[in-house]
């Protein structure tokens, strides 16, 4: 009488799929990736609930003594709205004009073939090499020739200059996965290269945009060295030299500092917010499905 030995057939693990010692090992520095980089945003805002300002200097002592104070001490007390209108009108004034600037620009290379357009390309490349510090002077000369110092416009194209040529390239990589025969129906259809553009290729390239608008908009709203050189009034703050105002010679604010960083983070993610769909296809995705 013969015996039969139940044998289970052993599972087959499939190409590229972790084990599970792997995917615990995976799971656990993605973790930990996570609590590094979320700790300074914790840290924050809980030193922007000590009242004192050297509570940054014993954060122990903060449990005891929380309060809300500093932010409403902000809101009524500072020129936080100020900072904020300013902020919002450079950033989206940049994100506007850079973006159009560098969407017909990334068009052009991507489509046209003018004398030099590779030249073209590589020279705005060149211009992103020159440190800030260089470009302050004759910056400052040019905007007081145009007496544009002090003026929103004027920020706005200073930062321009410097978020056009990034997004220029940017853009002409995603405009050159579009199919040119898109742009051969619109000829077809009776179009023009520009009615071409806005109406058939600016759709398909939102993704792209959202990347490029939403670079522009962190440039200008994060920037200090020319806000802090070019604005002169109070009222004319950006929020990232608004916050300079609490550190002086003798005394330093950080408290109420902690407070005004954690406020303005909430633009930021607003923004961020509107432009995420968009946002994680432009960074992932080409313009069309294979």
């Amino acid at each position: 009488m013969s015996s039969t030995t139940d044998t289970q057939p052993r599972r087959v693990r499939r190409r590229g799929e972790l084990s599970r010692s792997g995917a615990l090992a995976s799971h656990g520095i993605l973790i930990v990736a996570s609590l590094i980089a979320l700790f300074p945003i914790a840290w924050l805002v809980f030193l922007s609930l000590g009242p004192d300002s050297d509570d940054y200097l014993h954060p122990a002592g903060i449990w005891k003594k929380m309060t809300f104070g500093n932010y409403s001490f902000v809101l009524q007390h500072t020129e936080f709205f100020d900072w904020l209108k300013s902020s919002m009108i450079v950033s989206l004034g940049t994100s506007f004009i850079g973006v159009t600037i560098a969407a017909t620009t990334g068009y052009a290379v991507s489509r046209m073939r003018f004398p030099g357009y590779r030249k073209f390309m590589w020279v705005l490349l060149v211009t992103q090499m020159f440190p800030i510090a260089v470009l302050i002077v004759p910056m400052y000369q040019i905007l007081a020739d145009l007496q544009l110092i002090d003026s929103y416009l004027g920020l706005i194209l200073v930062y321009c200059s410097t978020t056009v040529p990034y997004c220029a390239w940017l853009l002409k990589g995603y405009f050159d996965t579009i199919p040119f025969e898109i742009d051969e129906a619109g000829r077809v259809d009776g179009l023009n290269p520009f009615g071409t553009f806005a109406r058939l290729i600016l759709p398909l390239a939102k993704p792209g945009l959202a990347v490029a608008a939403f670079y522009s908009f962190l440039t200008a709203f994060g920037e200090v060295a020319f806000a802090s050189t070019f604005m002169l009034s109070d009222t004319k703050y950006t929020f990232a030299v608004g916050l300079q105002t609490f550190v002086s010679e003798h005394d330093a604010q950080r408290n109420l500092m902690a407070a005004t960083a954690v406020l303005i983070a909430i633009p930021v993610a607003a923004f961020f917010y509107l432009v995420q769909k968009n946002l994680v296809t432009g960074l992932t995705a080409g313009g069309t499905k294979g």
